[in-house]
């Protein structure tokens, strides 16, 4: 099927032929142009290459006269009914799919030829710098990891987290795919091309189902890495050679991916099924928790309460497992059985996925292109907020905000209770402060238990992901300074409010970082009462002075000096782009990595609380002469 893309772009003046009617040629009832007379009822105009539809009573379908979707009492918009034709619609007749495509192509044969050139230079660009940086380093590990004398108990521990680990591969699958299908989907359609092509007498399926075939080989791609990648886990462990664990891999790596695309389609398509998405997505969460530490005790080989049997046989996840199970050397007679039922259920989802991808709405897919287009600019331009503040919007549902607390009668605690109703208001925020602090936590405590080179790189990734939960809660610091002038409401200075906003997340990342440690207290550790909290209050200064970073000094680019590895422009970049959290966290892992220790695991408190305090203090001066900054430049 050729590209149905349709990009109107120019480089002069337009002539007759850029405006050329796709429907040309003689039909019955036909006039002198070609054009066929339109039946009562119908569009009495078609709009030009590029030219919105009307909308109304000849509008686009699934919609009414105001524009916006019809909703239907099951919570489904009319206009997902798109399959349903007027009465005046005859395909031998009417049906022009052939033609406008045909005349798509040749509109836009220098434009693919364009974008053919500039996705083989980027393939090039990716393949060079992947073997370039990337190879040795890659060989190097994999030598290592064969020239291993002995893994230990290492290929046991992953064959009984073989099946709860394929159980936390669906769940994460199917969180990924139903959220990304809130603001983009499966089925995406440039702004265009909706405007323009899905209003002419073509059929839908033939513009629609393509992009949800092109989206399911993306998909299946994925899958396929990850797959390689797990028969080189399973084969540097001894469980099963290279093309066997491949071969056991491979339902997995095609089933579960076409499987989590077809539940995005669903979600895409019906909006009663994205609230619910909207609502769910918190208890996902918790489950997908609750699951990782399931795989870790069964990877330790202590009781999780599950059979094994259980996992195996209760779901396309279980289905999944069981061959890579048996090529590992597990038990799991049933696995033809299991493969055939997987292939099944795929090849029945798919039935489904194709109905709901042509009954999607224009209206949404017109909101959707725009911001997908929003997301693509803002990455283009490494302005990061802008596009994830556009997915947000298209995530979010409608606002049902009834709680109206009191406000406090000290006004000094004014935005101290602006920032705490905006986090009670928005819980999200605060399941992702609580899985941060919940990871930085578990992967800390594998840095303690662990002597060597590693030790250092753990100790690093816990306090990246601790500094990703307190940032979640400096929200509202980031909003206050994507337009200045919305301070306005308050008469403090820019600066003083922004060491306003660091208190909350400052107060909350510490109650959550104590709350972490509460189990290592219990085990025997009773100094991460004090470690662990000490470390949230450089944290949170770091996610404000990130919040004052203020537009991309795109200037940093092209620095003027060149190093025999190229220029450091991108380095620089990306280095101010993260100079508040690389501060905080490097200073905090040197002196957690190379103070004294008090005992047994356990680092001096005192090196640890005086690089607190001196990290947030400077983070924080730094953060006001930013907010400075900000106000002089607006």
């Amino acid at each position: 099927m050729p590209d149905e893309d349709f990009v109107s772009r120019s480089s002069g003046p337009a002539s007759d032929e850029d405006f050329e009617s796709p429907n040309t040629g003689s039909a019955s009832g036909g006039d002198a142009s070609g054009r066929r007379a339109a039946p009562a009822g119908a569009h009495q105009e078609e709009p030009a290459p590029g030219q919105e539809p009307a909308v109304g009573a000849a509008g686009t379908p699934g919609e009414d006269g105001t524009g916006e979707p019809a909703v239907s009492p099951d919570g489904d918009e009319a206009g997902d009914r798109a399959d349903e034709r007027p009465e005046e619609w005859h395909p031998e007749e009417d049906d022009r799919t052939a033609e406008t495509l045909r005349w798509l192509v040749r509109k836009r044969r220098a434009e693919r030829r364009r974008r053919s050139r500039d996705l083989v230079v980027l393939a090039y660009t990716v393949v060079l710098a992947a073997i370039g940086y990337g190879g040795g380093y890659t060989a190097l590990l994999l030598r290592k990891l064969s020239l291993g004398a002995d893994h230990g108990d290492l290929g046991e521990d992953i064959r009984q987290a073989l099946p709860p680990a394929f159980t936390l591969l669906a769940a994460v699958l199917a969180l990924i795919a139903a959220r990304d299908a809130l603001w983009r989907g499966p089925v995406v359609v440039p702004g265009p091309a909706v405007g323009w092509l899905l209003t002419q007498p073509v059929r839908r399926e033939a513009v629609l189902r393509p992009r949800l075939r092109r989206s399911a080989a993306l998909a299946v791609f994925g899958g396929l890495l990850t797959a390689a990648a797990g028969a080189v886990v399973l084969h540097v462990t001894d469980l099963a050679p290279f093309g066997r664990g491949l071969l056991a891999l491979l339902p997995a790596a095609v089933c579960l991916p076409l499987l989590a695309t077809f539940l995005a389609v669903a979600v895409e398509r019906r909006p009663g099924l994205a609230d619910r998405v909207r609502r769910l997505t918190p208890g996902a969460v918790a489950v997908i928790l609750l699951l990782a530490l399931r795989t870790g005790l069964a990877a330790t080989g202590r009781p999780t309460g599950v059979p094994t049997g259980a996992d195996l046989w209760s779901g396309p996840w279980g289905w999944a497992a069981q061959p890579v199970l048996r090529a590992a050397g597990g038990h799991a007679p049933g696995w033809p059985v299991a493969v055939a039922a997987l292939l099944v259920l795929t090849l029945a989802a798919w039935v489904p996925a194709r109905r709901d991808a042509d009954r999607i709405g224009n209206a949404q897919l017109r909101r959707r292109a725009a911001t997908v287009s929003a997301v693509h600019n803002g990455v283009a331009t490494m302005e990061l907020r802008a596009a994830r503040l556009a997915v947000a919007a298209a995530s979010a549902g409608p606002g049902r905000h009834r709680w109206r607390p009191r406000p406090p009668r000290d006004r000094r605690l004014a935005v101290v209770w602006r920032d705490a109703v905006a986090l009670l208001r928005s819980p999200g925020r605060l399941g992702t402060a609580l899985t941060g602090t919940m990871c930085a936590a578990a992967v800390a405590g594998v840095a303690v238990r662990t002597d060597g080179e590693l030790r250092a790189p753990l100790l690093v990734a816990a306090l990246f992901s601790g500094y990703a939960a307190v940032a979640a809660l400096a929200e509202p610091a980031r909003l206050e300074t994507d337009d200045v002038r919305r301070s306005a409401w308050s008469p403090l200075r820019l600066r003083a409010l922004m060491l306003r906003h660091t208190v909350l997340p400052a107060a909350s990342g510490t109650l959550l970082a104590a709350l972490a440690a509460v189990p290592y207290a219990l085990a025997g550790a009773p100094w991460t009462l004090l470690v662990m909290p000490l470390c949230a209050p450089p944290l949170a200064a770091a996610a404000v002075v990130a919040a004052c970073r203020g537009p991309v000094r795109t200037d940093l680019l092209m620095p003027g000096v060149v190093t025999p590895a190229g220029s450091p422009g991108p380095f620089l970049i990306a280095f101010w782009y993260a100079a508040g959290p690389l501060v905080a966290v490097g200073g905090l892992a040197l002196t957690l990595h190379g103070v004294p220790a008090a005992g047994p695991g356990a680092p001096s408190v005192v090196p640890v609380a005086l690089a607190s305090v001196v990290l947030t203090v400077a983070l924080l001066a730094y953060a006001a002469r930013s907010a400075d900054r900000l106000v002089r430049r607006g």
